[in-house]
Order: C-alpha cells, then structure tokens, then sequence
C-alpha cells in the first residue's frame, strides 16, 4: 500500500507539474489587423438631377454618408441665390416658395471622413400650374394716401379654409417707417385687407411684400407671381358731415380748416352713416338710378366726384341744390355740394381719407367699399385667420 501511494502522489504532482507549464506558454496571438483606410463622403440630393415639374413648396433633400454636409445653395438660371434653411435632418427648405415653371440648380458639399472635400450637383424644374391665383393690390404702388386708408388684396378665385387663409396672411410681409400695430382681415373670400389698430401716423412710409408665386391654395390653385408695393401717409384729413346741421366741417392735423354747407339724403333715400373712406374720385361721373336698380329715376353727369361707397353714395358738385345745402336734405343719398365747395373738396382730398357721415337711419354696412373702420379692432382682429396681430 506504501509503494502504490507513493506512486499515485508522485503521478499527480507530475501531472500538476504539466498543468502548470502548459499556462505559460502556447502559439503567438495573431498581428494586429491595420486600421481600415478613412472614408470618402457620398452625397445624395433629391430631388434628383433633371427631375421636371417638382412642386414650388417641396423641400430638398440632402443625404450623406461617411461624412458631413458643409454647403448648399440654391440659385436660379440666372445665379440668385434662394434663401432657406436647412434642418438638422438634412433636408433644405426655402424661407418662400419656388417659383413655378422655372429651373434650380442644387449644390451640396461635404467633407469626407477622409477629411476630403466631395461635391454634388442637381438640377431640377419646377411644374407649371394649371390652375393660376391672380391678385391685384391697393393703393397704387408710390401712392400717397390718407390716414385711413387699408392694404387690399384682391384675389382671382376663393380661398375658404383657414388654412389656406393663414397661408396667404403668412405670405403677406408689411414694412413700415413708423412701426405700430396692424392685422390682416378677411373681407370676402375673395379679398383680405390690413389696416393698422388707429390710424396710420402721418408720414408714415410702408411698403408691402406679397411672396404669392408658388404659394399653393388647395390642391391644384397656384400663385404664381409676387408683388410689390410701396405708398406714404399724407396730412391727417378729416371730414364731419352731420346730417341734421347739414354742414361738413374739414380738418387737417385736427384743425379745421372749412366748413361746407351740404345736402344729404332726403326720407326714403336717406345717406349711409358711419366712418368711410374716400375710395376714389373722379372729374366727372354719369349718374345714372338704373346701377341702383331704380331705372330712369335720374340720368345725368356730375362733377368733382368723391366716391364713399360701392353702393354708389358720393361727396359731388349739385348746382341744382345750392338753394337747400346748409338748410334741408334733398338729395338721393349723395352728399351735395356747391360747384366751388364740391372742387375746393376734390382737390383738397386724398384716398384714404376720413369722411364721417352722423345722424341718418341707414348704418353703413360692413364691405359698402373698403370700411375697415367700421369694425372695432377686436372685431377686426377676428377676421384674421392667424388670429393675431402684426408688431412691425
């Protein structure tokens, strides 16, 4: 028993010896691989070079891989530079729409893991519409105007949603000399208006930046031009006519400065009370009942027209009625005059003045003409379809 113990031990300290040497030793690890070459970047743009009728509100696409984007620009054919702004996602829009029917050219650059600068270039043209918004716009570009006078918008087909409505509002860009608080409204469907919260400052400077082209209403309804517009606020002028003194007293900058005898609308014609604007004027207009739906009632030609509302009430020159201006209301709605009063009051007024007509039945309705100053500034502030006003 001694002998086969002494054997066994003497194995396992032999086998306990191999176990230890085979721990320290072994086959070489393998060479450490070399650090793979660095990456150039590749550059994708959507969309893709020589893409046709891509619509004028798309955004652009700019991809990369194994590196990152340094540069984009958008330029036209004729080399001017589109301003946007490009997300951390890579994708570029413009600050305004494209133009419809007209081509861009895309370039992107982006620096490579390589450290390498790589290039690409796209150019793409965008559709043609069908269906084209026109506009027109008031007043006239280099205008001067009175106090009170709106922006007008004049649109060739309806906007309805609001949607599109806040759309064209965000589109519409108001600079102004003197800021003050103004608002978009909409009047009709087919036209929105700005007026500031009080009369405009006199020598105020403001100019109006329409961005319309490419401005999609709807699905298939494209503007496709912008439109410019620049005009100055004149003298303050302000004119009262009260129906029962029979008399309008004219001021500028708050001073009067003429008090005229009139005549206004007799019982059952009775003139529109209420604050208006002077809308247009004109030399000499043809009267005529028939546009009133009141045929051969008058028929006659007046002069030194000042046009209060569509509906077809004037301030004119009324030989026929000197005898009761000053005294008694004769007329059929018109504010009548004297041939000297009537063009002293022409020449004196710009559009966009205040006339005030007080003490008749017929409350002047809301759209009788530009009449923004028929509405309180909370009433105003309702039609917008942003619903809030613009801090110039």
């Amino acid at each position: 028993m001694r002998n086969g113990g002494t054997i066994v031990v003497s194995t396992f300290t032999a086998v306990l010896f191999l176990a230890v040497g085979c721990t320290s030793g072994g086959p070489n690890p393998p060479p450490a691989q070399p650090p793979l070459p660095a990456q150039a970047a590749k550059l994708s743009i959507a969309p893709a070079n020589g893409t046709t009728k891509v619509p004028p509100d798309a955004s652009i696409s700019v991809k990369v891989s194994d590196g990152k984007v340094t540069g984009l620009t958008v330029a036209d054919t004729k080399g001017r530079q589109v301003s946007g702004t490009t997300g951390a996602d890579g994708t570029w829009r413009p600050t305004w729409p494209l133009k419809p029917a007209t081509a861009y050219t895309v370039r992107a650059q982006a620096t490579g893991l390589d450290g390498k600068p790589v290039l690409a270039q796209s150019k793409f043209t965008t559709l043609k519409p069908k269906n084209v918004l026109e506009t027109g716009m008031s007043p006239l570009d280099g205008e001067k105007v009175g106090v009170g006078m709106p922006i007008q918008l004049m649109l060739s087909k309806p906007v309805t949603t609001q949607a599109d409505r806040a759309a064209v509002e965000r589109s519409l860009v108001v600079q102004m000399s003197k800021p003050v608080m103004g608002a978009w409204s909409w009047v009709s469907d087919r036209e929105v208006q700005f007026r500031p919260r009080e009369y405009w400052p006199t020598g105020q400077q403001v100019t109006v930046v329409a961005h319309l082209a490419g401005l999609r209403i709807g699905r298939n309804l494209w503007g496709t031009k912008d439109r410019t517009l620049s005009f100055t606020v004149g003298p303050k002028h302000t004119t009262k006519i009260r129906s029962k003194s029979h008399e309008a007293v004219v001021r500028e900058n708050g001073k009067v400065v003429k008090t005229i005898p009139v005549s206004l609308g007799k019982r059952g014609d009775e003139s529109w009370s209420g604050i208006m604007i002077a809308q247009e004027k004109a030399p000499t207009t043809l009267m005529d009942s028939a546009t009133i739906g009141r045929p051969g009632l008058y028929f006659h030609r007046t002069k030194w027209n000042v046009r209060l509302t569509y509906s077809g009430m004037f301030f004119h020159s009324a030989p026929w009625s000197t005898g009761d201006q000053g005294r008694r209301n004769v007329s059929h709605g018109c504010v009548n005059a004297s041939p000297s009063d009537a063009h002293w009051f022409y020449k004196f007024t710009q559009r966009g003045d205040i006339i005030e007509v007080t003490g008749t039945s017929r409350k002047l309705e809301f759209g009788n003409g530009p009449t923004p100053w028929t509405k309180t500034w909370e009433e105003w502030l309702a039609g917008s379809a942003i619903g809030k006003p613009v801090n110039a």
